[in-house]
Protein backbone atom coordinates (compact mmCIF):
# COMPACT_ATOMS: atom_id res chain seq x y z
CA UNK A 1 0.00 0.00 0.00
CA UNK A 2 1.39 3.00 -1.01
CA UNK A 3 2.42 5.68 2.20
CA UNK A 4 0.09 8.49 2.50
CA UNK A 5 2.03 11.36 4.47
CA UNK A 6 0.80 12.61 7.73
CA UNK A 7 0.82 16.20 5.91
CA UNK A 8 -2.51 15.00 3.71
CA UNK A 9 -4.76 15.21 7.22
CA UNK A 10 -3.25 18.37 8.29
CA UNK A 11 -4.85 21.87 7.08
CA UNK A 12 -2.50 23.86 5.50
CA UNK A 13 -0.57 26.34 7.89
CA UNK A 14 -2.25 29.27 8.12
CA UNK A 15 0.10 31.70 8.35
CA UNK A 16 1.22 30.69 4.80
CA UNK A 17 -1.77 32.55 3.40
CA UNK A 18 -0.77 36.04 4.75
CA UNK A 19 1.99 36.21 2.13
CA UNK A 20 0.23 39.02 -0.15
CA UNK A 21 -0.93 40.88 2.86
CA UNK A 22 3.09 40.67 4.16
CA UNK A 23 4.01 42.15 0.84
CA UNK A 24 1.41 45.29 0.56
CA UNK A 25 2.61 45.79 4.28
CA UNK A 26 6.38 46.06 3.56
CA UNK A 27 5.37 48.51 0.63
CA UNK A 28 4.37 51.37 2.90
CA UNK A 29 7.01 53.94 3.19
CA UNK A 30 7.70 53.57 7.05
CA UNK A 31 7.68 49.87 6.67
CA UNK A 32 5.77 46.88 8.20
CA UNK A 33 4.24 46.72 11.67
CA UNK A 34 3.43 43.30 12.24
CA UNK A 35 0.60 42.85 15.12
CA UNK A 36 -0.10 39.24 13.44
CA UNK A 37 1.70 36.75 15.60
CA UNK A 38 2.07 36.91 19.15
CA UNK A 39 5.84 36.49 19.74
CA UNK A 40 7.99 38.52 22.43
CA UNK A 41 9.68 42.07 21.34
CA UNK A 42 10.80 42.94 24.66
CA UNK A 43 14.11 41.18 26.16
CA UNK A 44 14.33 38.41 28.41
CA UNK A 45 14.71 39.96 31.75
CA UNK A 46 18.60 39.49 33.45
CA UNK A 47 17.53 37.48 36.02
CA UNK A 48 16.62 34.92 33.79
CA UNK A 49 19.03 35.30 31.15
CA UNK A 50 21.96 34.19 34.15
CA UNK A 51 20.18 31.50 34.94
CA UNK A 52 20.12 29.83 31.65
CA UNK A 53 23.76 30.94 31.52
CA UNK A 54 24.81 29.59 34.53
CA UNK A 55 23.80 26.21 33.52
CA UNK A 56 25.33 26.13 30.41
CA UNK A 57 28.06 24.34 31.24
CA UNK A 58 26.25 21.52 32.33
CA UNK A 59 26.98 18.23 30.11
CA UNK A 60 24.62 15.66 31.05
CA UNK A 61 21.02 14.90 30.07
CA UNK A 62 17.98 16.25 31.90
CA UNK A 63 15.05 14.39 33.42
CA UNK A 64 11.66 14.54 31.72
CA UNK A 65 10.25 15.45 35.11
CA UNK A 66 12.65 18.55 35.63
CA UNK A 67 14.25 18.90 38.83
CA UNK A 68 12.62 18.41 41.77
CA UNK A 69 13.33 22.29 42.55
CA UNK A 70 11.78 22.91 39.33
CA UNK A 71 8.31 21.31 39.92
CA UNK A 72 8.28 22.93 43.55
CA UNK A 73 9.07 26.44 42.38
CA UNK A 74 5.80 26.35 39.72
CA UNK A 75 3.52 24.90 42.04
CA UNK A 76 3.96 27.56 44.54
CA UNK A 77 3.72 30.36 41.62
CA UNK A 78 0.81 28.73 40.89
CA UNK A 79 -0.34 28.97 44.46
CA UNK A 80 1.20 32.85 44.59
CA UNK A 81 0.12 33.89 41.43
CA UNK A 82 -3.54 32.65 40.76
CA UNK A 83 -4.46 30.92 43.92
CA UNK A 84 -4.09 27.37 42.31
CA UNK A 85 -3.82 25.58 45.55
CA UNK A 86 -3.35 21.84 46.37
CA UNK A 87 -1.08 20.88 42.85
CA UNK A 88 1.83 18.86 44.38
CA UNK A 89 5.08 19.18 42.79
CA UNK A 90 4.66 15.21 41.58
CA UNK A 91 1.39 16.39 39.20
CA UNK A 92 3.33 19.17 37.27
CA UNK A 93 5.33 18.11 34.22
CA UNK A 94 7.50 21.05 32.57
CA UNK A 95 6.85 20.87 28.36
CA UNK A 96 9.33 22.06 25.86
CA UNK A 97 7.10 24.81 25.01
CA UNK A 98 3.39 24.55 24.89
CA UNK A 99 2.71 24.09 21.33
CA UNK A 100 4.36 20.22 21.24
CA UNK A 101 2.60 19.50 24.45
CA UNK A 102 -0.62 20.35 22.89
CA UNK A 103 -0.07 19.32 19.58
CA UNK A 104 0.94 15.81 20.85
CA UNK A 105 -1.37 15.74 23.81
CA UNK A 106 -4.44 13.41 22.14
CA UNK A 107 -1.35 10.67 20.97
CA UNK A 108 0.51 10.51 24.22
CA UNK A 109 -2.82 10.20 26.04
CA UNK A 110 -3.38 6.66 23.39
CA UNK A 111 -6.01 8.50 21.48
CA UNK A 112 -6.63 7.75 18.04
CA UNK A 113 -9.57 6.75 15.44
CA UNK A 114 -12.78 6.28 17.06
CA UNK A 115 -11.86 9.37 19.47
CA UNK A 116 -13.87 12.47 19.42
CA UNK A 117 -11.44 15.85 20.37
CA UNK A 118 -13.93 18.56 21.13
CA UNK A 119 -12.03 22.33 20.59
CA UNK A 120 -13.46 25.58 20.83
CA UNK A 121 -15.73 27.39 18.02
CA UNK A 122 -13.03 29.97 18.36
CA UNK A 123 -9.72 27.77 18.91
CA UNK A 124 -5.67 28.32 18.33
CA UNK A 125 -5.14 25.82 15.42
CA UNK A 126 -2.61 23.41 17.18
CA UNK A 127 -5.92 22.29 18.96
CA UNK A 128 -7.62 21.04 15.64
CA UNK A 129 -3.82 19.93 14.60
CA UNK A 130 -3.22 17.76 17.73
CA UNK A 131 -6.47 16.14 17.40
CA UNK A 132 -5.71 15.44 13.62
CA UNK A 133 -2.56 13.90 14.21
CA UNK A 134 -3.49 11.44 16.34
CA UNK A 135 -6.12 10.32 13.96
CA UNK A 136 -9.02 11.95 16.10
CA UNK A 137 -12.77 13.03 15.14
CA UNK A 138 -12.58 16.64 15.74
CA UNK A 139 -15.84 18.80 16.97
CA UNK A 140 -16.13 22.59 16.72
CA UNK A 141 -18.53 23.49 20.30
CA UNK A 142 -18.44 25.52 23.44
CA UNK A 143 -21.84 23.99 24.56
CA UNK A 144 -20.31 20.75 25.90
CA UNK A 145 -24.18 19.38 26.96
CA UNK A 146 -25.90 20.36 24.03
CA UNK A 147 -23.45 17.44 22.59
CA UNK A 148 -26.70 15.06 23.63
CA UNK A 149 -25.17 11.76 24.26
CA UNK A 150 -22.26 11.97 21.94
CA UNK A 151 -18.92 11.59 24.97
CA UNK A 152 -15.47 13.13 23.03
CA UNK A 153 -12.89 12.20 24.69
CA UNK A 154 -10.87 14.87 25.40
CA UNK A 155 -12.13 18.16 25.47
CA UNK A 156 -9.49 21.39 25.14
CA UNK A 157 -10.79 24.89 26.14
CA UNK A 158 -8.87 28.54 26.82
CA UNK A 159 -9.60 30.71 29.14
CA UNK A 160 -8.26 33.59 28.25
CA UNK A 161 -8.82 32.67 25.09
CA UNK A 162 -6.51 32.89 22.15
CA UNK A 163 -8.13 34.71 19.90
CA UNK A 164 -10.71 36.64 21.47
CA UNK A 165 -9.26 37.10 24.94
CA UNK A 166 -12.81 36.32 26.45
CA UNK A 167 -12.54 35.10 29.81
CA UNK A 168 -14.36 31.75 31.19
CA UNK A 169 -16.00 32.58 34.81
CA UNK A 170 -16.59 29.89 37.74
CA UNK A 171 -20.06 29.15 36.76
CA UNK A 172 -18.73 28.35 33.20
CA UNK A 173 -15.84 26.26 34.21
CA UNK A 174 -17.92 24.32 37.08
CA UNK A 175 -20.17 23.37 34.26
CA UNK A 176 -16.98 21.95 32.16
CA UNK A 177 -15.95 20.35 35.63
CA UNK A 178 -19.40 18.84 35.99
CA UNK A 179 -19.10 17.40 32.41
CA UNK A 180 -15.72 15.79 33.22
CA UNK A 181 -16.97 14.36 36.24
CA UNK A 182 -20.18 12.79 34.84
CA UNK A 183 -19.11 11.27 31.42
CA UNK A 184 -15.32 10.41 32.19
CA UNK A 185 -13.91 13.06 29.55
CA UNK A 186 -10.50 14.77 30.14
CA UNK A 187 -10.90 18.92 30.29
CA UNK A 188 -7.36 20.00 28.89
CA UNK A 189 -7.59 23.86 29.84
CA UNK A 190 -5.14 26.05 28.05
CA UNK A 191 -3.86 28.43 30.71
CA UNK A 192 -1.20 30.62 28.99
CA UNK A 193 -2.68 34.01 29.00
CA UNK A 194 -3.67 33.65 32.83
CA UNK A 195 -1.49 36.12 33.96
CA UNK A 196 -2.72 39.07 31.43
CA UNK A 197 -6.05 39.92 32.63
CA UNK A 198 -7.13 43.63 31.94
CA UNK A 199 -10.33 43.47 33.32
CA UNK A 200 -10.20 41.26 36.75
CA UNK A 201 -12.92 43.17 38.75
CA UNK A 202 -15.55 42.04 36.52
CA UNK A 203 -13.90 39.51 34.40
CA UNK A 204 -10.79 37.78 36.39
CA UNK A 205 -8.80 35.11 35.00
CA UNK A 206 -9.72 31.65 36.75
CA UNK A 207 -7.73 28.40 36.06
CA UNK A 208 -9.94 24.97 35.78
CA UNK A 209 -7.79 24.09 38.99
CA UNK A 210 -8.99 26.74 41.49
CA UNK A 211 -10.73 24.96 44.23
CA UNK A 212 -13.73 27.53 43.73
CA UNK A 213 -14.07 25.64 40.14
CA UNK A 214 -12.91 22.13 40.90
CA UNK A 215 -13.06 21.96 44.90
CA UNK A 216 -9.76 20.70 45.09
CA UNK A 217 -10.47 17.55 42.87
CA UNK A 218 -7.81 17.65 40.04
CA UNK A 219 -9.25 14.02 38.67
CA UNK A 220 -9.70 14.62 34.66
CA UNK A 221 -8.04 17.93 34.58
CA UNK A 222 -4.89 19.21 32.84
CA UNK A 223 -4.08 22.90 33.04
CA UNK A 224 -1.41 24.16 30.49
CA UNK A 225 1.03 27.22 31.31
CA UNK A 226 3.59 29.17 29.32
CA UNK A 227 6.28 31.52 30.11
CA UNK A 228 6.28 32.22 26.78
CA UNK A 229 3.76 35.48 27.20
CA UNK A 230 3.81 36.04 30.70
CA UNK A 231 8.04 36.00 30.74
CA UNK A 232 8.98 36.82 26.93
CA UNK A 233 10.65 33.13 26.84
CA UNK A 234 8.99 31.63 23.54
CA UNK A 235 12.57 31.19 22.22
CA UNK A 236 13.46 29.27 25.49
CA UNK A 237 10.38 26.84 24.77
CA UNK A 238 9.10 26.94 28.70
CA UNK A 239 6.12 25.47 29.47
CA UNK A 240 4.58 22.93 32.07
CA UNK A 241 1.45 20.79 32.64
CA UNK A 242 -0.54 20.72 36.19
CA UNK A 243 -3.45 18.80 37.23
CA UNK A 244 -4.43 14.94 37.97
CA UNK A 245 -1.78 13.17 39.19
CA UNK A 246 -2.69 9.89 37.11
CA UNK A 247 -2.27 11.71 34.35
CA UNK A 248 0.45 13.33 34.37
CA UNK A 249 2.56 10.35 35.65
CA UNK A 250 0.94 8.49 32.17
CA UNK A 251 2.35 11.69 30.07
CA UNK A 252 5.90 11.71 32.32
CA UNK A 253 6.84 8.12 31.50
CA UNK A 254 5.34 7.75 28.15
CA UNK A 255 7.29 11.36 27.06
CA UNK A 256 10.50 9.52 29.20
CA UNK A 257 10.30 6.59 26.23
CA UNK A 258 9.80 9.44 23.85
CA UNK A 259 12.81 11.37 24.61
CA UNK A 260 10.99 14.80 26.06
CA UNK A 261 13.16 16.77 27.92
CA UNK A 262 13.04 20.08 28.62
CA UNK A 263 16.77 21.29 28.79
CA UNK A 264 18.46 21.55 31.76
CA UNK A 265 19.71 25.68 30.90
CA UNK A 266 16.00 26.04 30.24
CA UNK A 267 14.40 24.67 33.25
CA UNK A 268 17.04 26.43 35.14
CA UNK A 269 15.49 30.00 33.32
CA UNK A 270 12.42 28.60 33.96
CA UNK A 271 12.50 28.04 38.03
CA UNK A 272 14.01 31.43 37.88
CA UNK A 273 10.67 32.77 36.05
CA UNK A 274 8.71 31.31 38.47
CA UNK A 275 10.38 32.92 41.29
CA UNK A 276 10.71 36.45 40.04
CA UNK A 277 7.39 38.01 39.81
CA UNK A 278 8.65 41.20 39.77
CA UNK A 279 9.84 40.66 36.04
CA UNK A 280 6.11 39.11 35.45
CA UNK A 281 4.57 41.86 36.30
CA UNK A 282 6.53 44.20 34.39
CA UNK A 283 5.95 42.60 31.44
CA UNK A 284 1.97 42.56 32.19
CA UNK A 285 2.84 46.39 32.40
CA UNK A 286 4.14 46.85 29.16
CA UNK A 287 1.26 45.12 27.75
CA UNK A 288 -0.46 47.00 29.40
CA UNK A 289 0.83 50.46 28.14
CA UNK A 290 0.17 49.46 24.11
CA UNK A 291 -3.08 48.21 24.74
CA UNK A 292 -3.93 51.27 26.12
CA UNK A 293 -2.59 53.22 23.34
CA UNK A 294 -4.26 51.20 20.45
CA UNK A 295 -7.69 49.69 21.20
CA UNK A 296 -9.16 53.33 21.83
CA UNK A 297 -6.92 54.19 18.05
CA UNK A 298 -8.66 51.06 16.88
CA UNK A 299 -12.57 52.03 17.88
CA UNK A 300 -11.95 55.73 16.83
CA UNK A 301 -10.92 54.11 12.79
CA UNK A 302 -14.46 52.59 13.26
CA UNK A 303 -13.69 49.18 14.31
CA UNK A 304 -15.66 47.02 17.04
CA UNK A 305 -13.68 45.14 19.72
CA UNK A 306 -15.33 42.09 21.35
CA UNK A 307 -14.28 40.74 24.78
CA UNK A 308 -10.14 41.36 24.65
CA UNK A 309 -10.60 40.85 28.42
CA UNK A 310 -7.50 39.62 28.80
CA UNK A 311 -4.21 38.40 26.82
CA UNK A 312 -2.12 39.76 23.95
CA UNK A 313 -5.07 40.38 21.20
CA UNK A 314 -7.76 42.79 20.10
CA UNK A 315 -10.40 40.99 18.49
CA UNK A 316 -11.74 43.45 16.34
CA UNK A 317 -14.25 43.71 13.51
CA UNK A 318 -15.33 46.53 10.64
CA UNK A 319 -18.16 44.27 9.71
CA UNK A 320 -16.93 43.29 6.41
CA UNK A 321 -14.72 39.98 5.49
CA UNK A 322 -12.25 39.60 8.14
CA UNK A 323 -9.81 39.03 4.58
CA UNK A 324 -11.12 43.07 3.32
CA UNK A 325 -9.68 44.27 6.94
CA UNK A 326 -6.91 42.09 6.50
CA UNK A 327 -6.14 44.31 3.23
CA UNK A 328 -7.52 47.58 4.85
CA UNK A 329 -4.90 47.40 7.23
CA UNK A 330 -1.47 46.03 4.83
CA UNK A 331 -2.30 48.74 2.83
CA UNK A 332 -1.42 51.10 5.88
CA UNK A 333 1.58 49.04 6.10
CA UNK A 334 0.08 46.88 9.68
CA UNK A 335 -0.51 43.32 9.56
CA UNK A 336 -2.92 41.42 11.42
CA UNK A 337 -4.45 37.49 11.90
CA UNK A 338 -7.47 37.29 9.66
CA UNK A 339 -9.89 35.85 12.08
CA UNK A 340 -10.85 32.55 10.03
CA UNK A 341 -7.72 31.23 11.30
CA UNK A 342 -9.41 30.41 14.03
CA UNK A 343 -12.57 28.92 13.10
CA UNK A 344 -15.84 29.53 10.46
CA UNK A 345 -17.15 32.41 13.40
CA UNK A 346 -14.07 34.28 12.98
CA UNK A 347 -15.15 35.33 9.42
CA UNK A 348 -15.78 39.07 10.23
CA UNK A 349 -12.81 39.48 12.63
CA UNK A 350 -8.96 40.54 13.08
CA UNK A 351 -6.72 39.41 15.77
CA UNK A 352 -4.37 42.56 16.67
CA UNK A 353 -1.81 41.79 18.64
CA UNK A 354 0.11 44.11 21.70
CA UNK A 355 3.29 42.45 20.45
CA UNK A 356 5.15 45.54 18.90
CA UNK A 357 7.47 47.48 20.64
CA UNK A 358 6.44 50.82 22.27
CA UNK A 359 7.61 52.82 19.12
CA UNK A 360 5.30 50.32 16.46
CA UNK A 361 2.60 50.29 18.57
CA UNK A 362 3.18 54.68 18.48
CA UNK A 363 3.32 54.16 15.00
CA UNK A 364 0.48 51.98 14.35
CA UNK A 365 -2.06 54.28 16.26
CA UNK A 366 -0.64 57.12 13.88
CA UNK A 367 -1.47 54.82 11.01
CA UNK A 368 -4.97 54.66 12.07
CA UNK A 369 -5.76 57.73 12.13
CA UNK A 370 -4.66 58.69 9.01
Amino acid sequence: MPRQPLLHSLPDFPWDTLTEARRTAEQHPDGIINLSIGTPVDEVAPGLQLALSEAAAEPGYPATSGTLELREALAESLARRYGISGVAESAILPVIGTKEAIAWLPTLLGLGAGDTVVIPELAYPTYEVGALLAGCQVRRTDALFNLGPETPSLVFINSPSNPTGKVLGIDHLRKVVEFARERDVIIVSDECYLGLGWNDEEHPPISILDPRVCEGDHRNLLAIHSFSKTSNLAGYRSGFLAGDHDLISELLEVRKHAGLMMPTPVQHATRAAAEDDAQEQLQKLRYAERRAQLLPALIKAGFRVDDSDAGLYLWSTRHEDCWDTVNWLAQRGILVAPGAFYGPRGKQHVRIALTGTDNAIAEAVQRLQS
